[in-house]
């Protein structure tokens, strides 16, 4: 089975994992600190707190900026559950942007028209997060004017997008949002098996985040209160204080130093996904499908390489297909993914609206909300993509689309 995503683990990743195992150090150690400072040297960004999950660290974004009990966080239907997830978890209540039908992410002519209605509702968001779906940044300059003139902070979920660009500087440098974060998923660009991390240019945000990384505990003498009855003899040099209600979202040296390897390679992995992804549009033009779209400014990461089936055969003409294809009522995505997954291809979908989920509809949300993410969801499929990823694995998908598909030659 050819996956739709995994990880590159070399004998310099392994090595790097090795020589933690046999140091001193299993967590808190150097490795976390080094692997922080490769975040900020690639992406210009002045702070990174290392986390144990991008999930995490969504969390610690939105506890640093304050979110909670009565506020609103807005984010896009069309990403995985955490980026919506973390509001909840803060007591905030959740609400979603439709996105662009054209690059998938949340779109900011729609996230205008909610804010207008939001205003004379009294009923503004606090944090909004738009989401790099697939690698692709969002339309981050619109969405930034917005913030300054409805007074929201911005969280980037850029879980799919480090070294993806945007106006030629790196996603994560910090110039359209507070906080941005990344995930190291092993199916991720860079992975350290499991682990996330929050960026910003803001020394107060990440005081908060990496305090409450650490169970909101300090040995910073400058950050602790006198406590009414406890002797002086007993604070001495071991002393420290749990000042927040923390978390331990700690990431390990394991982790880490596997994620300092592998961001050596990171501009390889991004170069390589890209060729492939141009090779794939060439490959695809003639099949009944649309192909990923990109928005002006911007250089994906190409996380994931995500296409439309186009599986009204209406609109199509003999040329594109076989008039076996023209003949049916119609194909649907789950005739398509079960047979891609027969032939040894593993598509996958990314992802399902998160206010279809009955979590969220019991919350009040419906079909027919956004219905731009529902048309999309209807006619998404990721296909393989992944560094190391042959030419003949590449063609072997494309070669089994055209089966699945119906398609002549």
């Amino acid at each position: 089975m050819i996956p739709y995503g995994k990880q590159d683990i070399n004998q310099q990743d392994i090595d790097a994992v090795v020589a933690v195992l046999q140091s001193d150090f299993l967590t808190q150690g150097p490795q976390v600190p080094l692997f922080e400072q490769a975040l900020i040297e690639h992406t210009g960004a002045e702070y990174a707190v290392a986390c144990n999950s991008a999930t995490s660290a969504l969390h610690l974004a939105c506890l640093a900026l304050g979110l909670g009990e009565g506020d609103w966080l807005w984010t896009t239907p069309i990403t995985f559950v955490a980026s919506a997830n973390c509001g909840l978890y803060c007591g905030a209540q959740v609400d979603f942007v439709d996105i662009d039908p054209i690059t998938y992410n949340l779109c900011p002519k729609a996230l205008e028209q909610k804010l207008i209605t939001a205003k004379a509702e009294g009923k503004l968001p606090k944090v909004v997060i738009p989401v790099h779906l697939c690698g692709q940044s969002c339309d981050m300059a619109a969405i930034y004017a917005l913030s300054l003139q409805y007074g929201f902070k911005i969280i980037e979920d850029a879980a799919h997008a480090i070294g993806g660009t945007y106006q030629d500087k790196p996603i994560g440098c910090g110039e359209y949002a507070d906080i941005t974060v990344f995930s190291f998923h092993p199916v991720k660009i860079v992975t350290t098996a499991e682990g996330g991390a929050a960026l910003t240019n803001q020394q107060a945000l990440a005081d908060k985040m990496a305090l409450l990384r650490s169970h909101g505990i300090t040995r910073d003498k400058s950050l602790m209160t006198p406590v009414t009855g406890l002797p002086i003899e007993v604070q001495g040099d071991w002393y420290y204080q749990q000042v927040e209600l923390g978390f331990n979202y700690r990431m390990t040296e394991l982790q880490a130093a596997l994620g300092v390897s592998q961001m050596q390679r990171l501009t390889q992995f991004v170069s390589e996904r890209q060729r492939l992804a141009l090779r794939y549009n060439q490959l695809l033009a003639d099949l009944p499908l649309t192909l990923p779209k990109q928005l002006a400014q911007t250089n994906s990461a190409w996380h994931l390489y995500v296409v439309g089936l186009q599986l009204d055969n209406t609109t199509l003409s003999k040329k594109q297909v076989s008039q076996k294809y023209l003949s049916q009522k119609h194909l649907s995505k789950n005739e398509v993914f079960r047979q891609l997954r027969e032939l040894g291809v593993g598509v996958n979908v990314h992802y399902i609206p998160v206010h279809t989920q009955p979590y969220y509809q019991v919350m009040g949300f419906n079909y027919g909300d956004f219905p731009a993410a529902e048309h999309y969801y209807q006619q998404a499929l990721s296909l393989p993509l992944f560094h190391g990823m042959t030419h003949a694995q590449q063609d072997e998908v494309v070669a089994a689309l055209r089966t699945a598909l119906l398609i002549d030659g």
